[in-house]
């Protein structure tokens, strides 16, 4: 009855099936532990950002990478502005989407060392090669607040450090980098700052990260799975109807006739 199974058409359905199967069920754990990653990252979001804020030496040093525990931790900075060695950071969108420049200003702290400071975006101007117009920033000391973040790289931040930029422009967020140009030490990572909010809202303070949204990744995993239940019963659904269609044609190769329905006699007078 099932023989047809046997043959090279069917053989080669099973096999797509066994191999689509498994497929379909790690790609649905894949997007399963992308939304449990998710869902951790949201939880250590929200506990770092509603933590009370420590000094930033406590975290960082120099040379120091910051690890993923620490992310969007609250951090406070006090010390003195380095206005001559202030840059901005190439390539970085609004929360409009508007592309400009973050500011980036070193901090000599008042205990000793330097941490850098992301004060936030600004448009660029006309000239793409021109530094932008950038409000002063307080003089004296200051105490800054904000997120603690680690280093920028080429591979964490798939963004390419382009050689001949113009002057005062970098394209990544590196403690190592300006240390560099600096020479002197600089703590490990950066904060990016939530206050004081400067006057008239520029630079323009960066969002929070989202702690909120989770995604599409479980409905994601649940597709996937069900899609992988569907193979066994669309082949099976194919084989009955493949039997039942050889049958029908068996049927009719053989000459008996079909079933007709019976007249009713006619009606005496």
């Amino acid at each position: 009855m099932y023989r047809f199974l046997l043959t090279r058409q069917w053989l080669i359905l099973a096999l797509l099936a066994l191999v689509l199967i498994p497929t379909m069920v790690e790609l649905g754990f894949w997007q399963l532990h992308r939304h449990e990653h998710r869902v951790a990252q949201n939880a250590l979001i929200s506990h770092n950002l509603k933590a009370k804020p420590v000094p930033v030496a406590a975290l960082t040093s120099p040379g120091h990478t910051i690890p993923r525990s620490d992310y969007w931790r609250a951090v406070t900075a006090t010390g003195t502005y380095d206005t001559e060695h202030e840059v901005v950071v190439r390539r970085r969108t609004s929360t409009d989407g508007s592309i400009g420049f973050h500011v980036l200003i070193p901090l000599d702290l008042k205990g000793g060392g330097t941490v850098l400071i992301n004060r936030g975006w600004v448009p660029a101007a006309d000239d793409q090669r021109a530094f932008p117009d950038v409000p002063a920033v307080p003089k004296g000391v200051v105490t800054v607040t904000g997120r603690l973040k680690a280093d920028e790289t080429t591979g964490t931040s798939g963004i390419k450090d382009l050689s001949d930029l113009p002057d005062r422009q970098v394209m990544l967020i590196n403690s190592a980098q300006q240390a560099k140009a600096l020479s002197r030490p600089v703590l490990g990572g950066y904060i990016e700052q939530t206050g004081p909010e400067p006057s008239g809202d520029v630079p323009e303070l960066i969002e929070a990260p989202d702690d909120s949204s989770i995604g599409p990744h479980m409905a994601y995993a649940v597709q996937w799975w069900l899609f992988a239940s569907g193979v066994p019963v669309g082949y099976v659904v194919l084989a009955r109807r493949e039997r039942r269609d050889r049958a029908e044609a068996a049927a009719e190769a053989s000459g008996e006739p079909e079933s007709q329905p019976e007249k009713p006699e006619p009606a005496t007078a």
